[in-house]
């Protein structure tokens, strides 16, 4: 069993790969830009990209920018590798972000030591380029902001 596991197991950093429903996000994380799907007929955001509207199953939307900030709903720490690919990563995150938009979004909190994640903590999105094709959406902790998204001034008591 374990020489079937070798020989199909992927040693490489696996990659999405782009079809006809997410092209125009890839397209637009190489820009340096997040953009979501969001339904012309009701304005429901929607990720992952697919062709029907999940709320009103309408057809028509548009790929609309997204603030690029959230905060976190929940996360993991990986501490065994899934893959070889990401054996030198351990342990690493991985954090379910709820966009200002709404939706969910999966991916890594990059400068972030495990101990100091925490649920509802603000982040935004960061591009980091993986090949010509393919630019990832990682996140970062946003600084100098409280959990509800108010800006902090230095002057709010420690327990605000």
């Amino acid at each position: 069993m374990s020489d079937l596991r070798e020989s199909v197991m992927t040693r490489t950093l696996p990659l999405p790969l782009p079809s006809a429903d997410n092209i125009e996000f890839y397209r637009a994380t190489r820009r340096g830009e997040l953009r979501f799907q969001r339904c012309s007929e009701c304005g429901s955001w929607r990720h992952y990209p697919r062709p029907a509207c999940g709320e009103c199953h309408s057809l028509d939307f548009a790929w609309e920018l997204s603030s690029g900030c959230g905060h976190i709903y929940t996360w993991t720490i990986v501490r065994g590798p899934t893959l070889p690919a990401f054996q030198d990563e351990l342990p690493y995150n991985v954090i379910d972000v709820v966009m200002d938009e709404g939706v969910h979004f999966q991916s890594q909190l990059l400068d972030c030591p495990p101990e100091e994640i925490r649920a509802e903590q603000r982040v935004e999105a960061v591009f980091e380029p993986a090949n010509e094709d393919i630019t990832l959406v990682k996140f970062r902790r946003i600084q100098g902001v409280s959990t509800d998204g108010r800006a902090r001034t230095g002057r709010e008591s420690p327990h605000e």
